[in-house]
């Protein structure tokens, strides 16, 4: 009979990966000063994807991107990134910790480094967004994973709803979603679907889905965007949802949950949701804010409501693409609407405080310089902006015009709200504002009613914007005149002055300016007042005749 014997339990090697064995490209190096054209033509050269100018390391992608936007004379270390560096014998698991975290690779001195992949694993996230979402928005986002699987497509919801959702946070009803396919087709689906209308936009393969009780839903093919020149509008071509979440702005709008998997997976190439963890603010490359400055401004936004901090990379990266300005390619019009936007936010301030301490009204004019005054004049901006919304008194825009633009020297002002995309009569009342408002102020503190009411009948909206900037005594002037003053008129026509004996001509425009003066100054009160008021004016006319 044979007995079977248990082995002794015995150790088995163990196969124990570390940095050294997971290097898969090579890290050239290049002389310090290098420039971004020459860089890129040494990396192609050596087949590199990452080179070393000095202690900096910058990406061949982050190169040919430089030499795409015209940039090639740019030293290579401006658009170089803070990669993590590791030792040869650091276990694998520190090295993928720090490409999920959103490095796009790992350096290890002396051998390479270790690229991250194109796409991370998928997270399912179903259970966590459904408790986040109201029942409302639920039913919506199946409604259209329905819609894009009929159309044999992949749909994903991206932005907002999903950085607020993940913060549970309060979401908004718009929603934007990108398809892998034909988004437009997607779109006409999904409006037929739920009864809604349709707008195409379809030089940026686009649309936008208006349906009862749904707000809007903003569709888009998954796409790759490429930039001519900073600051231009980009050309975009299809591509796939890696590609497009690429193309975004910051980790934290760079997320995607696949609407047409049964677990919804969450997909977070660049560690979004940390950076939301850790209320960190962070650029996707060294050259996101160059190709679209308006980037800057939707910064400004995310750190007032979010209230999220820029880290150190992308300050660095925000410092570069203002020293780069002006840009040329960058419309008025884009920077007003983002202006109106910020100006838009719950903390209005707080965001115009980041523009300000930023630097960024240097898209406006390079020249402008950050002065006491105009920090100070930003606490005034809430109560301003509340006053002329509610008294429909100039654009929000003006308002922004006058705190950067409102103590510069007169040339750098003059070409801040040019630049501005502002023309014609409004870019001449915007100019008085800034140039005459301060003798405007002085004359009408001291003044009696009727003295400050003759000044501020001619006043644009802009003017009184830039008196209620000023706080005290002149925006109470201002208000007082937009409230009850410029309503102010004689009880008494034309003809009834006439038939007082006013002889027909200029003189009835000149008694009745002086009755409404002295119904500003409380002399008159009413109208047998008036009529005495008319009576003295003529026969006082009379003797001087």
């Amino acid at each position: 009979m044979v007995t079977a014997v248990a082995r002794r339990a015995h150790a088995y090697p163990q196969i124990v990966l570390t940095a050294g064995d997971l290097v898969d490209t090579d890290v050239v190096t290049a002389a310090p000063g290098i420039t971004a054209a020459d860089a890129l033509r040494f990396a192609r050269r050596r087949r590199a994807r990452v080179l070393a100018c000095g202690a900096a390391h910058v990406l061949v992608d982050d190169l040919a991107r430089a030499d795409t936007l015209g940039l090639g004379d740019v030293p290579a270390r401006d658009v170089a990134r803070p990669l993590p560096i590791v030792a040869v014998r650091t276990p694998e698991l520190v090295v993928r910790r720090a490409l999920s975290e959103g490095a796009p690779a790992v350096i290890v001195p002396g051998r390479g480094a270790i690229a991250r992949p194109a796409l991370t694993r998928p997270l399912a996230v179903r259970g966590r967004l459904e408790h986040a979402l109201p029942a409302a928005t639920r039913a919506l986002l199946a409604d259209i994973a329905r819609v894009a699987a009929a159309q044999g497509a992949r749909a994903f919801v991206v932005g907002g709803l999903v950085r607020d959702a993940w913060r549970r946070a309060a979401t908004s009803g718009d929603l934007d979603v990108v398809v892998e396919g034909d988004g437009p087709s997607v779109a006409r689906a999904l409006a037929d679907a739920l009864g809604g209308t349709l707008i195409e936009h379809e030089r940026f393969l686009t649309a936008s889905v208006r349906a009862p009780g749904h707000g809007r839903v903003d569709v888009a093919t998954a796409r790759s965007e490429r930039y001519d020149a900073p600051g231009a509008l980009p050309r975009v071509l299809p591509a796939s949802i890696a590609q497009d979440l690429q193309r975004r702005d910051f980790t934290v709008n760079a997320m995607a949950v696949e609407l047409t998997s049964e677990a919804w997976d969450l997909l977070d190439p660049f560690a979004g949701a940390l950076d939301l963890s850790r209320r960190r603010l962070r650029i996707l490359h060294p050259l996101s804010f160059v190709e679209d400055p308006t980037r800057l401004l939707r910064a400004a936004r995310y750190v007032s409501r979010l209230e999220l901090r820029t880290d150190p990379w992308t300050a660095r990266c925000r410092a570069l693409a203002l020293r780069l300005a002006p840009y040329a390619a960058l419309s008025g019009p884009r920077l007003t609407t983002d202006l109106d936007r910020v100006l838009d936010e719950p903390r209005a301030v707080a965001a115009l405080e980041w523009l300000v301490r930023a630097g960024v009204p240097r898209l406006l004019d390079p020249r402008w310089r950050l002065t006491r005054p105009t920090v100070e004049r930003l606490a005034a901006v809430p109560a301003t902006l509340a006053w002329i919304r509610a008294h429909h008194v100039v654009r929000s825009v003006v308002v922004a015009a006058l705190v950067f633009a409102g103590d510069q020297p007169p040339a750098v002002a003059e070409a801040m709200i040019k630049r501005l995309g502002i023309s014609g009569e409004p870019l001449n009342e915007l100019r008085r504002a800034l140039t005459e408002g301060g003798r405007l102020a002085r004359s009408i503190v001291t003044a009696t009613p009727s003295v400050a009411g003759r000044a501020l009948r001619a006043t644009s909206g802009a003017e009184l914007a830039a008196l209620h900037l000023l706080g005290g005594a002149p925006r109470a002037r201002a208000e007082w005149w937009v409230a009850s003053g410029r309503a102010v008129e004689p009880l008494l026509t034309g003809h009834d002055v006439i038939a007082l004996g006013v002889p027909r001509g200029p003189s009835v425009a000149t008694v009745l300016a002086a009755v409404r003066d002295a119904r500003l100054d409380g002399r008159v009160v009413d109208r047998a007042a008036e009529i005495d008021y008319v009576r003295s004016w003529r026969s006082n006319n009379e003797r001087k005749g």
